[in-house]
């Protein structure tokens, strides 16, 4: 738990298509082909920008997702997106996923610059390390590299793009046209990287953004990915059912993150929220059930399928999970964390697949909660107080209507009780998740070295 005594909360707002209720497409009032259309987004995008959210989110993999029997199996390119949203928008923060195990450093180092130079210093990298068998088939190879590979792959990857995003010292660019001397050299330095996975000579081609470069958010939960976040990452998406579960995860980012030599004030963790809100208690309900009602089974067995790495027909729909599926979680090398949430959830409710797909269908794992606005903005609260949350994921049920009632209904509520910003008080993305600007890694071995001389 944090000893600061002047926390405020971080809100993020993960946009996804018609909304993160798989039937959300199906709504009267929804957009079914909303993954696709510009004019959705800006809408979405500027929402979460009045109501001065720390940023917005767009998940990503390379690969289609289902059959596009039952929902959209696509999305567009999220820097490219990223990059469109930064153009009608001018403070919220602009997060996107990109896989380190299917890109080269140099260029996504660039990218990923490029964009953050764009929207003014307000990018996050989403760093993923991209699960699926069919990924891997997308870049040419005949299976996955193994989970372990792929963090091995990752850390080196975070080496290098933090080494060449530094490669320009912030005293590089001298524009002085009576001299004609447009930049100092010295500042502009390679970085000679020879690794196990990667040979880069730089430097990067790209400055320093207002904030130096890109915040790091992460998203895996294993032990892996929990060691990785506590070593790089300064915002952390996860998914937690439980009060309990949310406790474990955060103490333990903050305990890791102290033990690699961090503030553990500087990595906020951001549990993801679905929030179905009516005004009374039976009305959200209704919402709910009125949602759950559309979903189509044999959408969420291909989808929890993929999750367990099993055939959607070893899951009989009215049968809890078979004992096979429940005893190989160690075997599993692509979703190890949210199997393994899964299977608890399961298995401590004895819930059968239909009522496990019920549960999935609002939000993959996500903490799904049917309520009043003041049952919601309770819940937050308590997260938050009680050593769970920095802030949360807030991932509308269907969109845009779920994130505007959660402006309407919930943030006064947190405003008034001083717990969410009325303004935005800084320019870039780190300045609204308080936290500083990156010294220059160079700059830094270079003033050891002098002091050492």
């Amino acid at each position: 738990m944090s000893n600061r005594t002047d926390r405020r909360l971080h809100l993020n707002a993960f946009l996804m298509e018609a909304g993160h209720h798989e039937a959300a497409w199906r709504l009267p009032q929804s957009n079914p082909n909303a993954d696709f259309e510009l004019a959705h987004w800006i809408k979405l995008a500027t929402l979460a920008e009045s109501a001065k959210f720390d940023s917005l989110f767009l998940a990503d993999g390379p690969v289609t997702q289902g059959t596009g029997e039952f929902r959209s199996p696509g999305q567009l390119e999220p820097l490219t997106l990223l990059t469109a949203l930064a153009a009608v928008t001018e403070h919220i923060g602009l997060i996107a996923t990109v896989s380190t195990t299917y890109n080269d450093p140099y260029n996504l180092a660039r990218r990923l610059a490029s964009v953050d130079h764009v929207s003014g210093g307000r990018v996050g990298w989403n760093i993923v390390t991209s699960a699926t068998e069919a990924e891997a088939a997308n870049f040419g190879l005949d299976e996955r590299p193994l989970h372990a590979d792929r963090y091995e792959r990752a850390d080196e990857f975070l080496d290098v793009v933090l080494k060449l995003w530094d490669s320009w010292g912030d005293a590089a660019y001298v524009g002085d046209k009576a001299s004609g001397r447009w930049g100092d050299p010295s500042q502009i330095r390679p970085i000679d990287h020879q690794g196990k996975h990667f040979q880069v000579a730089g430097p990067l081609n790209v400055p320093r953004s207002p904030q130096a470069y890109p915040l790091l958010v992460q998203a895996g939960a294993s032990d892996a990915g929990r060691a990785f976040a506590a070593r790089y990452a300064e915002a952390i998406f996860t998914a937690s059912q439980t009060l309990e579960h949310a406790q474990e995860f955060y103490g333990d980012l903050k305990k890791r993150a102290v033990a690699a030599g961090r503030d553990a004030d500087q990595v906020i963790v951001l549990p993801g929220i679905v929030p179905i809100i009516g005004s009374t208690e039976a009305e959200a309900k209704a919402l709910a059930a009125e949602l759950d009602d559309l979903r189509i089974p044999e959408y969420g067995l291909l989808a929890l399928g993929k999750v367990l790495e099993v055939e959607p027909k070893e899951l009989p729909l009215d049968e809890q999970l078979p004992q096979h599926v429940i005893d190989r979680p160690t075997a599993r090398e692509g979703f190890k964390s949210r199997s393994e949430l899964i299977i608890e959830m399961a298995t401590s409710e004895r819930l059968t697949v239909r009522q496990v797909l019920s549960r999935l269908g609002g939000g993959r794992g996500h903490n799904v909660v049917a309520g009043t606005p003041e049952q919601i903005v309770d819940i937050l609260v308590t997260w938050f107080e009680q050593g769970a949350a920095d802030g949360f994921n807030v991932m509308g049920a269907a969109l845009p209507s779920g994130l505007e009632a959660f402006i309407e209904q919930v943030l006064p509520e947190l405003r008034a009780r001083g717990l969410f910003r009325e303004e935005y008080d800084g320019s870039t993305l780190r300045d609204h998740y308080g936290l500083p600007r990156p010294q220059n890694l160079f700059d830094a071995t270079a003033a050891r070295n002098r002091r050492s001389a």
